[in-house]
């Protein structure tokens, strides 16, 4: 992989600290920007590892002049951007009746509006050198919303139409520029110890929950391979299809068990601090509580990034299915059986070229 530098939003802890870790190891110069100083450290001392480069910036993605400002001191200490992964978030687990407008508006901010600012400072610079490549971090939420996360589903949602849009405008343009989108199930990160919770009981992941690093794999697949969207994990594959074809059966679905999904049966504790507009001061790194039942593989993921060799494989199956069916089929009156084909070995002898 030639020499990159990697701008990932969000990056002192969950999804953008195991993708830092994953850029840095395929040996891209990576750039922090996150609110929490100390995390941001942490996350740059583990990069040290990999033989990369680093830099720090502190910022509120929902700021756009500090946005502008971090991506101007990134590229004076690393070089021109090549790659920005928007990835920074807030959410509120709470009923709608029972959130305030200004907790609405500030989840929105940092979530939809935090992706608008910093792909518009990514699209400042890369205009002007005529190439380069914006992730947006989205979600199966950006498709099927549920309930308890309305300002987080709207803000996602969002997201993907203003994706959809700039790609749009980037391709009527001729600009060498990749706008991509990378939607997640459900991640095992500290959010679900740290966002602002009304329901009364600790949030958690709806099953199945994946690790970190499945999404940061996915995310640095998607800033070189140039797909227009990759979703990741079955369960978003399954939500996405299931709205398209009964979004109203998902709906009664989600009313009856879209509440217990996401609530623990533990009491949350009412004065627990929040990262909605100050972050949570703690040693939070990539992962959150939920490694005893998270997986770390994704088979959704592998045929998204191996469409040929799982192409190949699939056309050879039918193709096979169909040469046994045909010459192991009764021959016609007065003449001759046609033996069908032996046994299969027990290895084969092609090399995918994955």
């Amino acid at each position: 992989m030639t020499k990159q530098v990697v701008v990932i939003t969000g990056a002192g802890a969950g999804v953008g600290r195991a993708t830092a870790r994953e850029f840095a190891n395929k040996g891209c110069d990576v750039g922090l920007i996150g609110r929490d100083r100390d995390r941001l450290d942490a996350a740059a001392e583990e990069l040290q590892a990999f033989g990369v480069r680093t830099a720090i910036a502190v910022a509120d993605v929902a700021d756009e002049d500090a946005v502008e400002a971090a991506a101007d001191s990134i590229e004076a200490a690393l070089g021109p951007i090549t790659v920005w992964v928007n990835n920074a978030m807030a959410t509120v687990f709470s009923p709608v009746a029972e959130i305030t407008g200004a907790e609405f508006r500030r989840a929105t901010e940092v979530t939809y509006l935090g992706t608008v600012f910093g792909t518009m400072a990514a699209l400042r610079r890369m205009r002007r050198r005529g190439s380069g490549t914006i992730v947006n971090v989205g979600s199966a939420l950006a498709y099927r919303s549920v309930p308890l996360q309305a300002a987080y589903c709207g803000a996602k949602s969002a997201i993907r139409g203003f994706t959809d849009s700039l790609r749009s405008e980037i391709l009527h343009d001729g600009d060498a520029i990749y706008l991509t989108m990378v939607h997640l199930p459900a991640i095992n990160t500290p959010q679900f110890s740290w966002a602002l919770n009304r329901t009364g009981q600790r949030a958690q992941p709806v099953p199945p929950i994946y690790e970190p690093e499945i999404a940061a794999r996915a995310i640095v697949f998607a800033a070189f391979h140039h797909r227009r969207e990759i979703w990741v994990g079955f369960s978003t594959v399954r939500a996405i299809l299931a709205n398209r074809v009964a979004a109203g059966l998902a709906d009664r679905y989600l009313a009856r068990a879209g509440y217990s999904g996401q609530m623990m049966k533990q009491k949350a504790d009412p004065d627990a601090p929040n990262n909605l507009y100050e972050s949570v001061p703690g040693a939070y790194a990539a992962h959150g509580n939920f490694d005893d039942q998270a997986r770390t593989r994704s088979y959704e993921l592998f045929t998204s990034r191996h469409k040929l060799g799982v192409g190949l494989l699939a056309a050879g199956l039918i193709g096979l299915a169909a040469l046994r069916s045909a010459v192991g089929k009764t021959a016609e009156p007065g003449s001759k059986a046609v033996p069908g084909p032996g046994p299969m070995p027990k290895r084969c002898p092609v090399r995918w070229p994955y």
